[in-house]
C-alpha cells in the first residue's frame, strides 16, 4: 500500500528532496476513490468504538501551502464520520482575545476530547510559519516556540491523544495551476483571494520555514508525515490509509456492560 514519507526524529531533511507527485503507484484515480470509500466504512466503525470507549483520542493536523488541499482532504477522507465525535477546527488570524493569551491557548482549548477525533485545518504551526515569514514576532520568540510546541504535543500524547501531522507537499507549478483555475473557472471564483498572490511571492521563505518546523518538531510522540499532494486523489488516498491504519492499530472496543439487561422491557 502507498505510504507517506517519514524521517527519523533528529535527522536533517530538505523538503525539495521529497517528491510532490508520485508516478509509480498501483492505484489510479478510480481505484483510489474505491479504496477511500472502503476505508471510510472501516474508519466510521472504529470511530464509533473509539467514542464509546472514551479513553483515547486522535488529532489529525493538516498543514501546507495555499491550495495544497486541506479542505479537500477533510471533505473526502472524513466523509461519513459522526459530527458528534469528529470536529474540524480552522485556525485563521487570532482574535483580540486570543492575542491576549499565549499562542497555544486557542489550540489547547479545542484539542480533541477522549473518544473524539479532532481535525486541525492549519494549526499552532502557523506561529512558526506565517509569523516568521512576515516578521510578526522577534526571531527569538518564534525559535522558542519549537520546544514549546514539542512540549505541548507531548502533553497531549501522554494524555491519550494520538497525533498525526500531515504536511501536504505541493510544487510551485501545481500551486500556480490551482490558483489560475480559481480565476478561470466561474464556479471557483469565490475561492480566489488576491492575498494568495501576495503570499505566493514568499514561496521560498515558506519552504524554509516549513523545512525548519518539520525538522525541529518531528518527534516519536508526534511525527510528521510528508504527503505528496500534486495529485489530489493520491493525497487523499495517503491520508485515508494513515487514518484507517491508526484506528485499526488502536483497536477500540465497546465498553462491557455488567448489568443484566435481559429482564428490562421498555414500555
Amino acid at each position: 500500500m502507498p505510504k507517506p514519507y517519514t524521517f527519523k526524529p533528529g535527522s536533517k531533511i530538505k523538503i525539495s528532496n521529497f517528491e510532490t507527485r508520485v508516478e509509480k503507484t498501483e492505484y489510479d484515480k478510480k481505484s483510489a476513490a474505491e479504496k477511500i470509500h472502503a476505508n471510510a466504512i472501516v474508519m466510521a466503525d472504529h470511530a464509533r468504538r473509539l467514542y464509546a470507549e472514551n479513553k483515547r483520542s486522535i488529532l489529525l493536523l493538516l498543514q501546507g501551502m495555499d491550495t495544497a488541499g486541506k479542505d479537500g482532504t477533510i471533505r473526502t477522507v472524513m466523509r461519513g464520520m459522526n459530527p458528534r465525535s469528529c470536529q474540524v477546527y480552522s485556525f485563521k488570524q487570532p482574535s483580540e482575545e486570543e492575542r491576549d493569551h499565549d499562542f497555544l491557548w486557542r489550540v489547547h482549548k479545542v484539542a480533541p476530547r477522549k473518544g473524539n477525533i479532532g481535525i486541525f485545518n492549519r494549526s499552532h504551526y502557523e506561529d512558526v510559519l506565517v509569523v516568521r515569514v512576515h516578521d510578526m514576532v522577534p526571531r527569538k520568540t518564534w525559535q522558542q516556540r519549537y520546544q514549546q510546541i514539542n512540549d505541548f504535543e507531548r502533553l497531549l500524547s501522554e494524555s491519550g491523544t494520538i497525533i498525526l501531522k500531515c504536511y501536504l507537499h505541493i510544487s510551485r507549478e501545481e500551486q500556480r495551476e490551482r490558483l489560475q483555475a480559481r480565476i478561470d473557472e466561474p464556479q471557483s471564483n469565490w475561492k480566489f483571494n488576491q492575498a494568495d498572490l501576495a503570499e505566493r511571492k514568499f514561496w521560498d521563505d515558506y519552504q524554509q520555514a516549513y523545512q525548519d518546523a518539520l525538522i525541529a518538531c518531528n518527534t516519536q510522540h508526534a511525527p510528521w508525515y510528508i504527503i505528496p499532494s500534486d495529485r489530489k486523489w493520491y493525497r487523499n488516498l495517503l491520508v485515508s490509509e494513515l487514518m484507517r491504519h491508526t484506528l485499526q492499530q488502536l483497536d477500540p472496543h465497546y465498553p462491557t456492560v455488567t448489568d443484566d439487561l435481559s429482564q428490562i422491557v421498555v414500555e
